[in-house]
């Protein structure tokens, strides 16, 4: 007689694979990446070079990892060292890589025309400012030929409450967003003319939402002034703000209401129907 093979065993019930918790991202985190990211944003705040000790007490890393990291980056073109000072700054490589960006990004792939159109109106500087997390990064910049300007901030991470940008995309949250980041967001006085109470900032979002702009009297940098507009993808959310800047003695209330404001307006509104966008 031929013998019956043995039937395979069965697992016990909730030891199988389907009942083990899925795995979050934070699982599959590389720390020596995750540190090399962080030596890489460290460069982002006001220094323009920074030493291994400095790095080490920023990020509580030991001098010799920070050391490792950095001759890694170095070698890949991400950091330069200063053969002066032996501090190190950024390379050339992240340059690249904000081209790229910018290359490939479809909303300053479109936005260029609309931005350069802005700023031939009106000769003030444009730019396109988009939010990540709870601060608004500029992701394209058109300067101003005059000799007068203010600063570009092309790349630059700046705070959203007291911006023209950062203020039209919060007035577009929902409440609960908008309550959140509040209450989560120290609301610093950067001058005289920073609004810091909560209650006057969920007055001009509303504001904001009903006039269609936003507008800063050098809420964030004193004698700058500026102006934005909410840009809308083809859903009807609101994915970027264009904006318009100058010296605040070039750009009198007058004209901020009869020239910069309709300028932007326009500018947001045309880069939105280019997303494709259509408002009903």
């Amino acid at each position: 007689m031929r013998s019956q093979k043995p039937s395979p065993r069965r697992r016990p019930p909730g030891r199988g694979a389907q009942n083990r918790p899925a795995k979050s991202r934070q699982d599959y985190l590389v720390k020596s990446v995750a540190n090399a990211l962080d030596i890489l944003e460290a460069f982002t705040g006001g220094q323009a070079e920074l030493g291994v000790t400095e790095l080490g007490k920023r990020l509580n890393l030991h001098k010799n990892n920070v050391f490792r990291l950095l001759a890694t980056l170095e070698m890949r073109g991400y950091i330069e060292q200063n053969r002066e000072t032996e501090n190190y700054r950024l390379g050339l490589k992240p340059l690249e890589l904000g081209k790229a960006f910018q290359r490939h990004c479809g909303l300053t792939l479109h936005g260029r025309e609309s931005l350069e159109a802005a700023a031939a109106r009106t000769g003030e500087t444009a730019s396109l400012g988009v939010l990540r997390g709870d601060r608004v990064i500029y992701i394209d910049v058109v300067e101003t030929t005059r000799s007068v300007r203010v600063a570009s901030r092309l790349g630059a991470v700046l705070p959203a409450y007291c911006t023209s940008v950062g203020k039209v995309l919060l007035a577009h949250r929902t409440s609960e967003e908008i309550a959140a980041y509040l209450e989560r967001t120290a609301l610093t006085a950067y001058t005289p003319r920073t609004v810091t109470d909560p209650q006057v900032l969920l007055h001009q979002f509303g504001q904001i939402r009903r006039q269609g702009f936003a507008v800063d009297r050098e809420e964030y940098e004193e004698a700058v002034r500026c102006v934005a507009a909410a840009v809308r993808d083809h859903s009807g959310a609101v994915a970027a703000a264009i904006s318009l800047s100058g010296p605040a003695q070039r750009l009198p209330d007058e004209r901020l209401r009869d020239e910069l404001v309709p300028a932007v307006v326009e500018a947001a509104r045309t880069l939105s129907r280019r997303l494709g966008y259509h408002a009903s």
